[in-house]
């Protein structure tokens, strides 16, 4: 899945903040409303309902309607596109440091 900056901004800037990040572990295990997601902290549900509204800009989460229930749920895609682009930068520097480490280990055996 491609990602363009835009959209790791706006994922990166919404996982900046630790009550989002707890929002997003709860969705990991599952749906819920915004009064179940409200239910461990100590803020109103305005506030967790502008929390979720940054995660779904971010395309994060989505939220539904089932009747009278909203249920919000994580968007594993996008965050396998943040996941994936972080990885791409971490394999770099794993083979950078392994060259590195042939370099170190040839220069050993010549000094032995």
């Amino acid at each position: 899945m491609s990602i363009d900056n835009g959209q790791l901004d706006r994922g990166f800037a919404a996982l900046g903040d630790p009550v989002r990040r707890a929002l997003i572990a709860r969705l990991s295990r599952g749906e819920a409303t915004v009064n179940e997601l409200a239910e461990p902290f100590d803020i109103t549900k305005q506030a967790i309902s502008r929390h979720l509204q940054v995660l779904e800009t971010a395309g994060l989460i989505t939220r539904s309607r089932d009747g009278q229930r909203r249920p919000c749920r994580l968007n594993p895609a996008a965050l396998e596109a943040l996941t994936s682009w972080i990885d791409d930068y971490r394999l770099t520097a794993e083979r950078q440091f392994r060259r590195i480490d042939a370099i170190l280990e040839t220069v050993k055996e010549q000094d032995s």
